[in-house]
Protein backbone atom coordinates (compact mmCIF):
# COMPACT_ATOMS: atom_id res chain seq x y z
CA UNK A 1 0.00 0.00 0.00
CA UNK A 2 1.51 3.39 -1.18
CA UNK A 3 1.42 6.34 1.39
CA UNK A 4 -1.67 7.71 -0.84
CA UNK A 5 -3.77 4.93 -0.47
CA UNK A 6 -7.13 5.62 1.21
CA UNK A 7 -8.50 2.34 2.97
CA UNK A 8 -11.14 3.19 5.31
CA UNK A 9 -11.33 0.05 6.48
CA UNK A 10 -7.67 0.59 8.04
CA UNK A 11 -7.80 4.32 9.52
CA UNK A 12 -7.93 4.42 13.16
CA UNK A 13 -10.28 7.26 13.54
CA UNK A 14 -10.62 7.56 17.29
CA UNK A 15 -6.64 8.00 16.92
CA UNK A 16 -6.66 10.49 14.23
CA UNK A 17 -9.18 12.82 15.70
CA UNK A 18 -7.42 12.51 19.05
CA UNK A 19 -3.93 13.00 17.85
CA UNK A 20 -5.41 15.97 15.75
CA UNK A 21 -6.82 17.69 18.92
CA UNK A 22 -3.42 17.30 20.95
CA UNK A 23 -1.38 18.98 18.23
CA UNK A 24 -3.66 22.02 17.69
CA UNK A 25 -3.17 22.27 21.61
CA UNK A 26 0.31 21.91 21.56
CA UNK A 27 0.30 24.47 18.55
CA UNK A 28 -1.34 27.19 20.17
CA UNK A 29 1.39 28.68 22.57
CA UNK A 30 3.90 28.25 19.85
CA UNK A 31 2.36 30.02 16.96
CA UNK A 32 0.90 32.38 19.89
CA UNK A 33 4.58 33.15 21.55
CA UNK A 34 6.30 33.33 18.09
CA UNK A 35 3.73 36.07 16.38
CA UNK A 36 4.74 38.04 19.52
CA UNK A 37 8.10 37.73 19.64
CA UNK A 38 7.81 39.20 16.25
CA UNK A 39 5.76 41.90 17.29
CA UNK A 40 2.88 40.65 15.30
CA UNK A 41 -0.72 39.84 16.66
CA UNK A 42 -1.43 37.17 18.36
CA UNK A 43 -4.35 36.07 15.71
CA UNK A 44 -1.64 36.05 12.46
CA UNK A 45 0.17 33.51 14.72
CA UNK A 46 -3.13 31.22 15.14
CA UNK A 47 -4.27 32.35 11.34
CA UNK A 48 -0.60 30.66 9.83
CA UNK A 49 -1.16 27.53 12.37
CA UNK A 50 -4.58 27.52 10.54
CA UNK A 51 -3.72 28.40 6.95
CA UNK A 52 -0.19 26.25 6.75
CA UNK A 53 -1.82 23.17 8.75
CA UNK A 54 -5.63 22.72 6.07
CA UNK A 55 -3.35 23.51 3.29
CA UNK A 56 -0.62 21.02 4.04
CA UNK A 57 -2.86 18.72 5.48
CA UNK A 58 -4.71 18.33 1.75
CA UNK A 59 -2.26 19.17 -1.10
CA UNK A 60 1.28 18.12 1.30
CA UNK A 61 3.62 15.36 0.27
CA UNK A 62 2.74 12.72 2.84
CA UNK A 63 0.42 12.19 5.56
CA UNK A 64 1.25 12.40 9.11
CA UNK A 65 3.04 15.91 9.14
CA UNK A 66 1.97 18.70 10.77
CA UNK A 67 2.52 22.33 9.27
CA UNK A 68 1.92 25.92 11.03
CA UNK A 69 3.51 29.00 12.29
CA UNK A 70 6.74 27.90 13.01
CA UNK A 71 9.35 29.75 14.39
CA UNK A 72 12.17 28.91 12.06
CA UNK A 73 10.21 30.91 9.31
CA UNK A 74 9.29 33.99 11.36
CA UNK A 75 12.45 34.40 12.80
CA UNK A 76 14.34 35.37 9.90
CA UNK A 77 11.74 37.99 9.05
CA UNK A 78 11.67 40.03 12.25
CA UNK A 79 14.20 42.58 10.90
CA UNK A 80 11.94 43.16 7.82
CA UNK A 81 9.01 43.68 10.52
CA UNK A 82 10.89 46.23 12.47
CA UNK A 83 11.78 48.09 9.45
CA UNK A 84 8.92 47.63 6.93
CA UNK A 85 5.86 46.43 8.81
CA UNK A 86 3.23 43.65 8.08
CA UNK A 87 2.01 45.02 4.88
CA UNK A 88 5.61 43.95 3.19
CA UNK A 89 5.88 40.80 5.86
CA UNK A 90 2.43 39.69 4.14
CA UNK A 91 4.13 40.57 0.23
CA UNK A 92 7.20 38.62 1.74
CA UNK A 93 5.82 35.89 2.69
CA UNK A 94 3.36 35.24 -1.05
CA UNK A 95 6.56 35.72 -2.74
CA UNK A 96 8.38 32.88 -0.54
CA UNK A 97 5.40 30.68 -1.37
CA UNK A 98 6.06 31.15 -5.35
CA UNK A 99 10.50 30.17 -4.62
CA UNK A 100 8.68 27.02 -2.71
CA UNK A 101 6.28 26.18 -5.44
CA UNK A 102 9.11 26.78 -8.42
CA UNK A 103 10.95 24.39 -6.24
CA UNK A 104 8.52 21.55 -6.09
CA UNK A 105 7.23 21.99 -10.36
CA UNK A 106 11.32 21.66 -11.55
CA UNK A 107 11.77 18.85 -9.08
CA UNK A 108 14.79 20.34 -6.84
CA UNK A 109 13.04 18.51 -3.65
CA UNK A 110 14.90 15.72 -4.52
CA UNK A 111 18.36 17.46 -3.39
CA UNK A 112 17.40 16.87 0.59
CA UNK A 113 18.89 13.19 -0.13
CA UNK A 114 21.92 14.87 -0.42
CA UNK A 115 21.83 15.51 3.07
CA UNK A 116 23.87 13.19 5.45
CA UNK A 117 23.05 11.34 8.39
CA UNK A 118 25.24 13.18 10.67
CA UNK A 119 23.58 16.10 9.36
CA UNK A 120 20.11 15.30 10.35
CA UNK A 121 21.85 13.88 13.82
CA UNK A 122 22.96 17.50 14.36
CA UNK A 123 20.08 18.81 12.83
CA UNK A 124 17.15 17.32 15.29
CA UNK A 125 19.72 17.10 18.63
CA UNK A 126 19.59 21.08 18.15
CA UNK A 127 16.04 21.06 17.35
CA UNK A 128 15.27 19.14 20.40
CA UNK A 129 17.83 21.52 22.93
CA UNK A 130 15.87 24.59 20.81
CA UNK A 131 12.85 23.10 21.66
CA UNK A 132 13.90 22.35 25.07
CA UNK A 133 15.15 25.75 25.69
CA UNK A 134 12.41 27.78 24.30
CA UNK A 135 10.07 26.09 27.51
CA UNK A 136 12.13 27.48 30.00
CA UNK A 137 10.75 30.75 28.87
CA UNK A 138 7.28 30.08 30.68
CA UNK A 139 9.14 30.09 33.70
CA UNK A 140 9.64 33.74 33.51
CA UNK A 141 7.27 36.74 34.20
CA UNK A 142 6.86 40.10 33.41
CA UNK A 143 7.15 42.70 36.11
CA UNK A 144 6.05 46.41 35.63
CA UNK A 145 7.91 47.80 32.82
CA UNK A 146 8.49 45.18 30.97
CA UNK A 147 11.02 43.47 32.69
CA UNK A 148 11.29 39.65 32.97
CA UNK A 149 12.37 37.64 36.07
CA UNK A 150 12.62 34.34 36.72
CA UNK A 151 9.82 32.96 38.62
CA UNK A 152 10.75 32.17 42.52
CA UNK A 153 8.59 30.74 45.43
CA UNK A 154 5.65 29.54 45.29
CA UNK A 155 4.60 30.58 41.62
CA UNK A 156 8.15 28.80 41.07
CA UNK A 157 7.13 25.21 42.79
CA UNK A 158 3.55 25.14 41.29
CA UNK A 159 4.85 25.49 37.93
CA UNK A 160 7.37 23.23 38.23
CA UNK A 161 5.06 20.50 40.18
CA UNK A 162 2.95 20.84 37.20
CA UNK A 163 4.99 20.14 34.38
CA UNK A 164 6.94 17.32 36.38
CA UNK A 165 2.72 15.73 36.81
CA UNK A 166 2.37 16.58 32.93
CA UNK A 167 5.88 14.69 32.24
CA UNK A 168 4.77 11.82 34.47
CA UNK A 169 1.43 11.44 32.72
CA UNK A 170 2.96 11.37 29.26
CA UNK A 171 5.64 8.87 30.60
CA UNK A 172 3.14 6.49 32.98
CA UNK A 173 -0.09 6.83 30.68
CA UNK A 174 0.57 4.75 27.79
CA UNK A 175 1.18 1.48 30.11
CA UNK A 176 -2.38 1.55 31.05
CA UNK A 177 -3.58 2.04 27.68
CA UNK A 178 -2.33 3.75 24.52
CA UNK A 179 -6.11 4.24 22.81
CA UNK A 180 -5.61 7.57 23.94
CA UNK A 181 -2.81 10.00 23.51
CA UNK A 182 -1.12 10.40 26.80
CA UNK A 183 -0.34 14.26 26.03
CA UNK A 184 -3.82 14.71 25.79
CA UNK A 185 -4.47 13.01 28.65
CA UNK A 186 -1.63 14.86 30.31
CA UNK A 187 -3.29 18.44 29.38
CA UNK A 188 -7.21 17.67 29.89
CA UNK A 189 -5.74 16.43 33.99
CA UNK A 190 -3.65 19.28 35.09
CA UNK A 191 -6.31 21.89 33.15
CA UNK A 192 -8.87 20.17 35.18
CA UNK A 193 -6.64 19.91 38.52
CA UNK A 194 -5.96 23.54 37.91
CA UNK A 195 -9.56 24.74 37.82
CA UNK A 196 -11.39 22.78 39.57
CA UNK A 197 -8.93 23.47 43.22
CA UNK A 198 -8.67 27.05 41.75
CA UNK A 199 -4.93 26.77 41.49
CA UNK A 200 -2.94 30.34 40.84
CA UNK A 201 -0.26 29.49 37.83
CA UNK A 202 0.18 31.09 34.38
CA UNK A 203 -2.04 29.94 31.35
CA UNK A 204 -2.84 30.56 27.98
CA UNK A 205 -5.15 33.53 28.51
CA UNK A 206 -2.05 35.18 30.35
CA UNK A 207 0.23 35.40 26.76
CA UNK A 208 -2.52 36.77 24.73
CA UNK A 209 -6.08 36.09 23.71
CA UNK A 210 -6.60 33.61 21.09
CA UNK A 211 -10.53 34.55 20.58
CA UNK A 212 -11.03 35.80 16.85
CA UNK A 213 -12.88 35.77 13.74
CA UNK A 214 -12.52 34.24 10.30
CA UNK A 215 -9.25 35.23 8.28
CA UNK A 216 -10.10 37.54 5.13
CA UNK A 217 -8.77 38.21 2.11
CA UNK A 218 -6.68 41.09 1.62
CA UNK A 219 -4.06 42.33 -0.70
CA UNK A 220 -1.14 43.35 0.90
CA UNK A 221 -0.79 47.26 0.24
CA UNK A 222 2.89 47.44 -0.95
CA UNK A 223 4.14 49.34 -3.78
CA UNK A 224 4.43 47.07 -7.39
CA UNK A 225 7.82 48.50 -7.72
CA UNK A 226 11.46 47.00 -8.13
CA UNK A 227 12.33 48.64 -5.12
CA UNK A 228 9.86 46.85 -3.02
CA UNK A 229 11.17 43.88 -4.63
CA UNK A 230 14.79 44.40 -4.33
CA UNK A 231 13.60 45.04 -0.36
CA UNK A 232 11.42 41.71 -0.02
CA UNK A 233 13.32 39.29 -2.25
CA UNK A 234 16.07 38.25 -0.09
CA UNK A 235 13.88 37.70 3.08
CA UNK A 236 11.90 35.50 0.61
CA UNK A 237 14.89 33.66 -0.63
CA UNK A 238 15.94 32.69 3.16
CA UNK A 239 12.24 32.44 4.21
CA UNK A 240 11.85 29.45 1.16
CA UNK A 241 14.97 27.99 2.18
CA UNK A 242 14.59 28.18 5.69
CA UNK A 243 11.10 26.78 5.23
CA UNK A 244 11.99 24.37 2.77
CA UNK A 245 14.48 22.73 4.93
CA UNK A 246 12.78 22.50 7.58
CA UNK A 247 9.79 20.67 5.97
CA UNK A 248 11.83 18.47 3.60
CA UNK A 249 14.20 17.05 6.76
CA UNK A 250 10.76 16.89 8.53
CA UNK A 251 9.35 14.69 5.61
CA UNK A 252 12.56 12.65 5.70
CA UNK A 253 12.13 11.62 8.87
CA UNK A 254 8.45 10.84 8.92
CA UNK A 255 9.36 8.35 5.99
CA UNK A 256 11.55 6.84 8.72
CA UNK A 257 9.29 6.46 10.97
CA UNK A 258 6.86 4.94 9.24
CA UNK A 259 8.43 2.93 6.86
CA UNK A 260 6.49 4.81 3.71
CA UNK A 261 7.69 7.25 0.70
CA UNK A 262 6.49 10.85 0.78
CA UNK A 263 6.66 12.97 -1.96
CA UNK A 264 9.30 16.36 -1.45
CA UNK A 265 8.52 17.79 -4.74
CA UNK A 266 4.85 18.03 -3.55
CA UNK A 267 5.58 19.38 -0.05
CA UNK A 268 7.43 22.24 -1.50
CA UNK A 269 4.35 22.70 -4.08
CA UNK A 270 2.17 22.16 -0.68
CA UNK A 271 4.06 24.61 1.19
CA UNK A 272 4.55 27.39 -1.46
CA UNK A 273 0.59 27.23 -1.70
CA UNK A 274 -0.15 27.16 1.99
CA UNK A 275 2.41 30.47 2.58
CA UNK A 276 0.89 32.22 -0.37
CA UNK A 277 -2.66 31.94 1.21
CA UNK A 278 -1.20 33.32 4.45
CA UNK A 279 0.04 36.13 3.05
CA UNK A 280 -3.06 37.00 1.10
CA UNK A 281 -5.19 36.21 4.86
CA UNK A 282 -3.19 37.37 7.40
CA UNK A 283 -1.03 34.88 8.71
CA UNK A 284 2.75 35.37 9.43
CA UNK A 285 3.27 32.16 7.20
CA UNK A 286 5.29 28.96 8.21
CA UNK A 287 6.30 25.80 7.63
CA UNK A 288 6.51 21.66 8.70
CA UNK A 289 6.60 21.60 12.61
CA UNK A 290 8.98 19.18 13.81
CA UNK A 291 7.90 18.58 17.41
CA UNK A 292 3.85 18.70 16.29
CA UNK A 293 4.57 16.09 13.83
CA UNK A 294 6.37 14.28 16.41
CA UNK A 295 3.64 14.60 18.74
CA UNK A 296 0.90 13.55 16.14
CA UNK A 297 3.13 10.18 14.95
CA UNK A 298 3.17 9.17 18.61
CA UNK A 299 -0.33 10.08 19.07
CA UNK A 300 -0.89 6.75 16.63
CA UNK A 301 -1.91 9.55 13.43
CA UNK A 302 -1.24 8.03 10.06
CA UNK A 303 -3.32 9.75 7.62
CA UNK A 304 -4.05 13.15 6.19
CA UNK A 305 -7.24 13.47 8.80
CA UNK A 306 -5.16 13.96 12.08
CA UNK A 307 -3.32 17.56 10.51
CA UNK A 308 -6.95 18.18 8.92
CA UNK A 309 -8.58 18.32 12.77
CA UNK A 310 -5.38 20.22 13.97
CA UNK A 311 -5.96 22.51 11.85
CA UNK A 312 -10.08 22.61 12.15
CA UNK A 313 -9.41 22.35 15.67
CA UNK A 314 -7.01 26.24 15.36
CA UNK A 315 -9.76 27.72 13.50
CA UNK A 316 -12.80 26.53 16.59
CA UNK A 317 -10.71 27.46 19.14
CA UNK A 318 -10.13 31.19 16.95
CA UNK A 319 -14.06 31.14 16.60
CA UNK A 320 -15.56 29.62 19.32
CA UNK A 321 -13.60 27.48 21.97
CA UNK A 322 -11.11 30.77 23.18
CA UNK A 323 -12.06 30.91 26.47
CA UNK A 324 -11.54 27.45 27.17
CA UNK A 325 -8.17 27.05 25.55
CA UNK A 326 -7.41 30.16 27.60
CA UNK A 327 -7.64 28.36 30.78
CA UNK A 328 -4.69 25.81 30.21
CA UNK A 329 -2.14 25.87 32.41
CA UNK A 330 1.03 26.97 30.14
CA UNK A 331 2.70 23.92 33.06
CA UNK A 332 0.77 21.23 30.88
CA UNK A 333 1.84 22.75 27.49
CA UNK A 334 5.73 22.93 29.08
CA UNK A 335 5.94 19.88 29.80
CA UNK A 336 4.05 18.23 26.63
CA UNK A 337 6.58 19.80 24.76
CA UNK A 338 9.56 19.14 26.65
CA UNK A 339 8.77 15.18 26.51
CA UNK A 340 8.86 16.11 22.55
CA UNK A 341 11.89 17.50 22.67
CA UNK A 342 13.61 14.42 24.35
CA UNK A 343 11.77 12.11 21.86
CA UNK A 344 13.11 14.22 19.34
CA UNK A 345 17.06 14.11 20.30
CA UNK A 346 18.68 11.36 18.54
CA UNK A 347 20.06 9.61 21.73
CA UNK A 348 21.12 6.62 19.65
CA UNK A 349 24.00 9.38 17.81
CA UNK A 350 25.95 9.02 21.68
CA UNK A 351 25.50 5.08 21.14
CA UNK A 352 27.21 5.21 17.88
CA UNK A 353 29.32 7.83 18.55
CA UNK A 354 32.57 6.10 19.10
CA UNK A 355 32.12 3.98 16.05
CA UNK A 356 31.24 7.08 13.92
CA UNK A 357 34.85 8.51 11.99
CA UNK A 358 36.24 11.68 13.55
CA UNK A 359 34.48 13.73 11.18
CA UNK A 360 31.12 13.05 11.09
CA UNK A 361 31.10 13.83 14.83
CA UNK A 362 32.70 17.14 14.22
CA UNK A 363 29.65 17.66 11.87
CA UNK A 364 27.17 16.41 14.19
CA UNK A 365 28.33 18.75 16.66
CA UNK A 366 28.57 21.92 14.64
CA UNK A 367 25.49 21.14 13.32
CA UNK A 368 23.67 21.16 16.96
CA UNK A 369 26.06 24.36 17.74
CA UNK A 370 24.56 26.40 14.88
CA UNK A 371 20.94 25.54 15.62
CA UNK A 372 21.54 26.19 19.02
CA UNK A 373 22.97 29.31 19.26
CA UNK A 374 21.76 30.75 16.33
CA UNK A 375 18.27 29.16 15.81
CA UNK A 376 19.07 29.38 11.84
CA UNK A 377 18.10 25.80 10.61
CA UNK A 378 19.12 26.37 7.07
CA UNK A 379 22.33 27.66 8.13
CA UNK A 380 22.99 25.06 10.00
CA UNK A 381 22.12 22.05 7.29
CA UNK A 382 24.05 24.37 4.97
CA UNK A 383 27.26 24.38 6.92
CA UNK A 384 26.75 20.44 7.86
CA UNK A 385 26.11 19.76 4.32
CA UNK A 386 29.40 21.81 3.04
CA UNK A 387 31.53 20.05 5.64
CA UNK A 388 30.52 16.62 4.76
CA UNK A 389 31.05 17.32 0.78
CA UNK A 390 34.69 18.51 1.36
CA UNK A 391 35.48 15.51 3.73
CA UNK A 392 34.63 13.15 1.16
CA UNK A 393 36.17 14.71 -1.64
CA UNK A 394 39.23 15.41 0.60
CA UNK A 395 39.19 11.22 1.41
CA UNK A 396 38.38 10.36 -2.20
CA UNK A 397 41.30 12.53 -3.61
CA UNK A 398 43.55 10.74 -1.36
CA UNK A 399 42.33 7.76 -2.67
CA UNK A 400 43.39 7.74 -6.28
CA UNK A 401 46.09 4.81 -7.57
CA UNK A 402 48.07 4.18 -10.45
CA UNK A 403 49.29 0.67 -11.22
CA UNK A 404 52.47 0.56 -13.71
CA UNK A 405 53.72 -1.94 -16.05
CA UNK A 406 54.82 -2.73 -19.65
CA UNK A 407 52.97 -4.31 -22.25
CA UNK A 408 54.24 -6.99 -24.60
CA UNK A 409 55.08 -3.95 -27.22
CA UNK A 410 57.04 -1.99 -24.52
CA UNK A 411 54.30 0.78 -24.27
CA UNK A 412 54.14 2.00 -20.72
CA UNK A 413 50.43 1.40 -19.01
CA UNK A 414 49.09 3.35 -16.29
CA UNK A 415 46.12 1.54 -14.70
CA UNK A 416 43.87 4.35 -12.99
CA UNK A 417 41.64 3.54 -9.86
CA UNK A 418 39.83 5.93 -8.49
CA UNK A 419 38.00 8.97 -9.83
CA UNK A 420 39.81 11.99 -11.34
CA UNK A 421 37.74 15.32 -10.16
CA UNK A 422 39.06 18.79 -8.86
CA UNK A 423 39.98 16.97 -5.64
CA UNK A 424 42.59 14.33 -7.27
CA UNK A 425 43.91 16.11 -10.15
CA UNK A 426 47.12 17.14 -8.27
CA UNK A 427 47.89 13.43 -7.32
CA UNK A 428 46.85 12.27 -10.68
CA UNK A 429 49.96 14.70 -12.36
CA UNK A 430 52.35 13.38 -9.84
CA UNK A 431 51.75 9.26 -11.14
CA UNK A 432 53.09 9.85 -14.47
CA UNK A 433 56.85 10.00 -15.05
CA UNK A 434 57.13 12.17 -18.67
CA UNK A 435 61.01 12.36 -19.12
CA UNK A 436 61.47 7.85 -18.45
CA UNK A 437 58.24 7.15 -19.83
CA UNK A 438 58.74 5.19 -23.71
CA UNK A 439 56.95 6.58 -26.88
CA UNK A 440 53.59 5.49 -26.17
CA UNK A 441 51.30 5.83 -22.94
CA UNK A 442 48.34 4.02 -22.24
CA UNK A 443 46.21 5.43 -19.67
CA UNK A 444 43.29 2.91 -18.68
CA UNK A 445 40.64 4.42 -17.13
CA UNK A 446 38.49 0.72 -16.59
CA UNK A 447 38.52 1.87 -12.82
CA UNK A 448 37.90 5.48 -12.86
CA UNK A 449 35.78 8.20 -13.90
CA UNK A 450 36.76 11.37 -15.35
CA UNK A 451 34.73 13.81 -13.36
CA UNK A 452 34.47 17.24 -13.66
CA UNK A 453 35.91 19.91 -16.46
CA UNK A 454 38.83 20.11 -13.47
CA UNK A 455 39.51 15.99 -14.95
CA UNK A 456 39.26 17.62 -18.08
CA UNK A 457 42.07 20.41 -18.10
CA UNK A 458 44.14 17.67 -16.31
CA UNK A 459 44.20 15.56 -19.12
CA UNK A 460 44.67 18.13 -21.79
CA UNK A 461 48.22 19.32 -19.54
CA UNK A 462 48.68 15.82 -19.34
CA UNK A 463 48.84 14.77 -23.43
CA UNK A 464 50.59 18.55 -24.11
CA UNK A 465 53.42 17.07 -21.95
CA UNK A 466 54.10 13.85 -23.46
CA UNK A 467 53.41 16.18 -27.11
CA UNK A 468 56.09 18.48 -26.31
CA UNK A 469 58.28 15.09 -25.05
CA UNK A 470 57.13 13.60 -28.81
CA UNK A 471 55.30 10.92 -27.12
CA UNK A 472 51.84 9.59 -27.47
CA UNK A 473 49.21 8.92 -24.70
CA UNK A 474 46.41 7.27 -25.60
CA UNK A 475 42.91 6.87 -23.62
CA UNK A 476 41.77 3.43 -22.88
CA UNK A 477 38.18 2.33 -21.48
CA UNK A 478 36.22 5.56 -20.86
CA UNK A 479 33.13 5.83 -19.66
CA UNK A 480 30.57 6.55 -21.61
CA UNK A 481 30.01 9.60 -19.06
CA UNK A 482 33.44 10.53 -19.74
CA UNK A 483 33.43 10.42 -23.40
CA UNK A 484 30.76 12.53 -23.09
CA UNK A 485 32.33 14.74 -20.48
CA UNK A 486 35.34 15.25 -23.18
CA UNK A 487 33.38 15.27 -26.26
CA UNK A 488 31.65 18.62 -24.86
CA UNK A 489 34.49 20.08 -24.07
CA UNK A 490 35.70 19.64 -27.56
CA UNK A 491 36.51 23.39 -29.53
CA UNK A 492 37.51 24.53 -25.18
CA UNK A 493 39.92 21.56 -24.42
CA UNK A 494 41.37 19.18 -26.90
CA UNK A 495 42.07 15.51 -26.06
CA UNK A 496 42.52 12.96 -28.76
CA UNK A 497 41.13 9.85 -27.70
CA UNK A 498 40.10 8.76 -31.43
CA UNK A 499 43.79 7.52 -32.52
CA UNK A 500 43.50 4.74 -29.95
CA UNK A 501 42.95 1.93 -32.18
CA UNK A 502 41.53 -0.81 -28.89
CA UNK A 503 39.67 2.41 -27.82
CA UNK A 504 36.54 1.01 -25.97
CA UNK A 505 34.04 2.55 -24.63
CA UNK A 506 32.43 0.51 -21.13
CA UNK A 507 28.79 0.30 -20.42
Amino acid sequence: MTFETLNLSKINFKNEILAGLTVSMTMIPESLSFAIVAGLTPLMGLYAAFLMGIVTALLGGRPGMVSGGAGATIVVLIALIATHGVEYLLATVILAGVIQILVGVFKLGKFVRLIPQPVMYGFLNGLAIVIFMAQLKQFKIVEQGGVESWMSGHSLYVMGGLTLLTIGIVLLFPKLTKAIPASLVAIITVTCLVYFWGIETKKVVDIASVSGSLPSFHIPSVPLTWQTLNIIFPYSLIMAGVGLVESLLTLSMVDEITNTKGSSNREAMAQGTANIVNGFFGGMGGCAMVAQTLVNLDAGARTRMAATVGALGILAVILIGGPVIEQIPMAALVGVMMMVATTTFQWASFRIINKMPLSDVIVVIVVALITVVWHNLALAVLVGVIMSALVFAWDNAKRIRARKHLDVQGHKIYEIYGPLFFGSVTAFMEKFDVVNDPDVVIVDFKESRVVDMSAIDTLHKLTEKYAKANKKVILRHLSRDSVRLLENAQGIIEVNIEEDPTYKVMP
